[in-house]
């Protein structure tokens, strides 16, 4: 029966470790340009950039701020 119970009790702190799973919240902004139609830059949640659902493995920061360089209006969303 010990053996039973140190399984058993693995298997619930397997559980609880394991089951926790990051936040999916996203942080979105649209942005809009003369030469393109408005659209969504998404904050991933690791801290990347994601356009149309493709991550582009820059910073959400830098990415945003290159845009704005590059003539871009991005805002609230």
């Amino acid at each position: 029966m010990r053996q039973q119970e140190r399984i058993l009790t693995f298997l619930i702190l397997y559980i609880v470790c394991f089951s926790c799973k990051k936040d999916d919240t996203q942080t979105c902004i649209s942005c809009s340009s003369p030469q393109t139609a408005t659209f969504e830059v998404c904050d991933d949640g690791n801290g990347n950039a994601t356009v149309n659902g493709e991550n582009t493995g820059t910073s959400f920061e830098v990415y945003v701020a290159g845009l704005e360089a590059a003539g871009a209006n991005c805002g609230g969303g």
